[in-house]
């Protein structure tokens, strides 16, 4: 068996753990090649450069998919 708290524990103490996992919303940089909002070390999705290279070919879009 495994040992079990011997009082439970507050809502602040709760509440301070659950503070310090807070989400962050990820900031966006414009890409230096298109222009276009990107994410930062990630390659750009819309022109497929990283650094200065190009790192895949972009699909292009469709009537569908616009």
């Amino acid at each position: 068996m495994t040992p079990l708290p011997k009082r439970r524990h507050s809502t602040r103490r709760g509440g301070k753990r659950e503070a310090a996992i807070s989400v962050n919303i990820a900031t966006r940089q414009k890409c230096p090649k298109c222009g276009s909002l990107k994410l930062p070390h990630r390659a750009c999705p819309s022109c497929g450069y990283y650094k200065e290279n190009q790192v895949f070919i972009p699909k292009a879009k469709t009537q569908m998919e616009k």
